[in-house]
């Protein structure tokens, strides 16, 4: 049986999350920071998750190869991601080697130092990510609906950064950018699984004791426009995003969003599924999701078609929104609440998905959101909320098109804007 996590403020603003779970035998311990690539001016994009893998390469303390190796002769997991609004580090193990991992956390995010060695390395793995990313055609799509939806704004550009940006980063960039973000107040240390939580809480303190205190340096707002993003190439389908603007994660009308995207994509008993792939053949994949942000959002169908199936495709997936609108089954309504609660569930069996639920939860409303308020929220959702939801998304903003492959069949923009 688990208990409800708990959160301590230290001193200097770090919050400490710890989830106590004493019938498991490991623990999964982040360090959360409010910074990401919608932080970053244009000349710095990509910043943050360079900053991210450098972070690895080596401290006052330890080398690149001594931080991989001292958790993994434990036997433990280390690694890290950046998002467009948060940056997360962390490690997982087994609960006798939380304060390794701790350790190791505190010391690669306090004491790197961005040898110029190691930095010449590693730019080059990142332009590789990059140039692997540019080759995907159903990956490069969503950098470019992200163009379409905010153009020429933070939150538009890529996460990746670009090969010139990449290569023009120094070590100052990088201990600048560091030192102006990774502030006590924007981070949160988040702990769940099997340990003791005076002892963590204390180990925390110490190791964290000298982080700055608040962030200066504040990202952009958010604001959707709309519009289109496309490339031809000479590919077997053309990879497609049609979406409008969404919703933030505190909106009203967030859980509507998201039963709502669950009904019209979210699965293989969705009405998207079941009449572009199961009924027309069109598709082998096609499915919705919403994108929230602390201040706004987008919503957006991801489909891989082939060129003259295309042609058909749009005006199915138009007709499928415009219904929906219009009328929704209470069957549908329970099902989808059913997939969105068992989700919550299942993912409350693994300490890293625990971990990262309670980090996000702590960075976008500053508090752990009970798993009862969570399911209150989707039962409440009903057929009004969803198509007063529809009708407001369809209403109220323009269309995003994001499109990569040969796209003779593929309408222009105006065309498929008006289906909707």
């Amino acid at each position: 049986m688990s208990l409800q996590p708990d959160v301590t403020k230290l001193d200097n603003g770090l919050r400490i999350v710890t989830d106590i779970i004493p019938h498991v035998e490991t623990v999964t311990v982040g360090v959360w920071t409010d910074v990401g690539s919608r932080h970053e001016r244009p000349d710095q994009n990509g910043l943050s998750h360079m900053l991210e893998h450098m972070a690895f390469k080596g401290t006052v303390k330890r080398t690149a190869r001594e931080i991989a190796e001292v958790v993994e002769n434990v036997g433990g997991y280390l690694n890290a991601y950046t998002s467009r609004e948060h940056t997360t580090y962390y490690a997982r193990l087994l609960k006798d080697d939380l304060p390794l991992g701790l350790n190791v956390l505190a010391d690669i995010l306090q004491n790197s130092t961005f040898e110029t060695k190691e930095l010449e390395r590693e730019r080059g793995v990142i332009i590789q990510e990059i140039g692997q990313s540019n080759d995907t055609p159903d990956d490069i799509v969503f950098d470019y609906f992200q163009q379409a939806a905010y153009p020429g704004q933070a939150v538009g550009r890529p996460i990746l950064g670009t090969a010139g940006l990449v290569n023009s980063f120094s070590r100052d960039d990088l201990a600048s950018y560091m030192s102006d973000h990774y502030k006590a107040e924007q981070m949160v240390v988040v702990a769940s699984g099997n340990f003791d939580r005076d002892s963590f809480i204390a180990q925390v303190g110490a190791e964290f004791s000298d982080l700055g205190h608040a962030r200066e340096v504040k990202g952009e707002n958010a604001t959707y426009l709309g519009g289109v993003q496309q490339e031809n190439r000479d590919l077997e389908q053309v990879n497609l995003l049609i979406g409008f603007e969404g919703v933030s994660f505190d909106d009203p009308d967030y859980y509507a969003a998201q039963i709502m995207s669950m009904i019209l994509g979210g699965g293989m008993s969705s009405r998207l599924f079941q009449e572009i792939r199961e009924r027309r053949g069109l598709v082998y994949s096609i499915y919705s999701f919403m994108q929230s942000y602390v201040d706004g959002g987008s919503f957006a169908i991801h489909a891989g078609t082939g060129e003259a199936q295309v042609a058909e495709l749009i005006p199915v997936v138009a007709e499928e929104m415009n219904k929906l609108a219009l009328s929704v089954s209470m069957t549908e309504i329970t099902r989808a609440r059913a997939q969105m609660k068992a989700g919550l569930m299942m993912s409350l069996e693994s300490t890293t998905s625990r971990m990262e639920q309670l980090g996000r939860q702590m960075m976008i409303f500053g508090r752990p959101v009970p798993h009862s308020e969570i399911m209150e929220k989707i039962n409440q959702v009903d057929d009004v909320a969803i198509m007063r939801y529809m009708d407001r998304m369809l209403s109220g903003g323009k269309l995003s098109l994001a499109a990569v492959g040969p796209l003779g069949s593929l309408e222009d923009y105006d065309k498929v804007a008006a289906r909707f």
